[in-house]
């Protein structure tokens, strides 16, 4: 499967495209609905070694470095992963003058390596996108021991939140379903917001160890599992409800030293009914066989009828003899399934700076008019300066409970505006700690006032 170089040969898995990933007009067919699809064979993209080759920092992919201390949103929670109530057009939700978002939380008596076995998601609202109060959990009972990272969405009319997540059973195990939880309305009053009312939860899919990995096909590998992050958008030609997500190519690898055991890639599924309560697999629509075994989080902006799909990774998921920053890593292309390039030549869009090479993670790209508004979160600094001296982020673990707590920020990190210009990105703005402006001609919704 793979060349001399490392990179994955041409003949690469072929497999059936939908009407969906071209647009049906494009492939002249009138409107379909229900399970009626066109289908055209073609290949999932790749994110090759020769692109990851040319990773490196300029000043228009590197972060400023993050001098202030942290303005925690919460006095009892870790915060880190966060996402914004979106329309089903992905435009940010403002209802009644309020803004919410998601967070994964945790207790921050816990030390913060602790936190992913203890995630609870929950909701926080601002009138100015940056001042954010705390509101209390998201569901009531969720699927899952835990919950991590998802996405969720509004419906207007139905006056009704589609809220998907991931539902993770207990560590070492840590097996991961995306998941959908239907049913909360939102109560506004001059003082705050409130979820209301019981959600139904339904497991959205599982992988079939053919397009995606099981937890059983990774365990050999001894790297890192996913089938999780589910990001929700809708088709903008065909109107079909999508999600996307991380997970990984089965390639029968079993030994961790092997390229092929870095096979992440960013899956895709399709509601089957317009209640959103049952989905089917298609195939992933990048791949990075050979280059990465993690690509976390993938969401996608529309800009200018191109698909700009971003997602995070980490400097370790970097397959031997790569070497790629934790960063936001970008690709565009036409369609769904079009042939996507990395933005910047490597795919590289914002890196924490050399100095401060952990600061914060799990970016997410959203559109602002002609730009990018970047939202993530306070993860590690000061590691080259503890009371072990220097360290790598995986020593944090062996420091004092009270100074791991120390190091970790925990919170909403600077949100930072990018000028997207075709195949370019460039870093062009620091905002405040976790600033989710609104969007450009964006709708405003209607709530159960109070």
């Amino acid at each position: 499967m793979f060349d001399e170089t490392g990179s994955p040969k041409t003949n690469r898995r072929r497999f059936m495209k939908t009407a969906a990933g071209l647009g049906i007009a494009s492939l002249g067919f009138s409107s379909v609905s229900g399970s009626a699809v066109a289908v055209e064979p073609n290949e999932t993209d790749q994110w090759t070694r020769e692109e990851a080759e040319q990773i490196k920092l300029t000043d228009d992919t590197t972060a400023p470095v993050i001098s202030d201390n942290p303005n925690s949103i919460s006095d009892d929670y870790w915060i880190w992963d966060t996402w914004p109530l979106r329309n089903r057009d992905g435009s940010i939700v403002k209802i009644d003058g309020w803004q919410i978002i998601f967070s994964l939380t945790a207790p921050s008596d816990l030390v913060p390596g602790a936190r992913h076995n203890a995630a609870t998601i929950r909701y926080f609202y601002s009138r100015d996108g940056k001042s954010w109060q705390e509101g209390g959990k998201a569901f009531d009972t969720p699927l899952g021991h835990h919950q991590w990272a998802g996405s969720a969405m509004y419906d207007q009319t139905e006056g009704q939140i589609y809220h998907f997540y991931t539902a993770v059973s207990p560590e070492p195990e840590f097996r991961q379903r995306p998941a959908l939880g239907i049913g909360a309305s939102i109560e506004t009053s001059p003082n705050g917001v409130e979820l209301t009312s019981e959600q139904e939860h339904v497991i959205m899919g599982t992988p079939d160890g053919e397009m995606y990995q099981t937890l059983e096909q990774s365990r050999d590998q001894g790297i890192v599992y996913a089938f999780r992050d589910p990001w929700y958008f809708k088709h903008p030609e065909s109107g079909e409800d999508l999600v996307v997500f991380e997970a990984n190519t089965p390639t029968g690898s079993t030994d961790p030293s092997d390229p092929q055991s870095f096979n992440g890639n960013v899956g895709v599924m399709r509601a089957t009914n317009d209640e959103l309560t049952e989905w089917e697999l298609l195939p992933p629509v990048l791949e990075a066989i050979g280059t990465n075994q993690q690509l976390e989080r993938p969401h996608f902006v529309f800009n200018d009828g191109k698909w700009y799909l971003f997602t995070i990774s980490h400097q370790f998921t970097f397959a031997p003899g790569l070497d790629g920053p934790d960063a936001l890593y970008g690709f565009v292309g036409d369609s769904l399934y079009g042939d996507y390039e990395p933005l910047n030549e490597s795919g590289l869009v914002i890196a924490n700076p050399e100095e401060a090479p952990f600061q914060a993670y799990s970016w997410l790209a959203m559109p602002h008019g002609d730009h990018i508004l970047v939202e993530s979160f306070e993860n590690f600094r000061g590691l080259d300066d503890t009371s072990q001296g220097a360290i790598s982020l995986k020593e944090v673990g062996n420091l004092p409970p009270e100074e791991q707590k120390e190091l970790f920020g925990g919170t909403l990190a600077p949100s930072l505006k990018l000028q997207l210009n075709g195949m370019k990105t460039k870093i062009v703005a620091e905002l405040n700690d976790g600033h989710f402006l609104p969007s450009v001609g964006a709708s405003s919704g209607s709530s159960n006032r109070k």
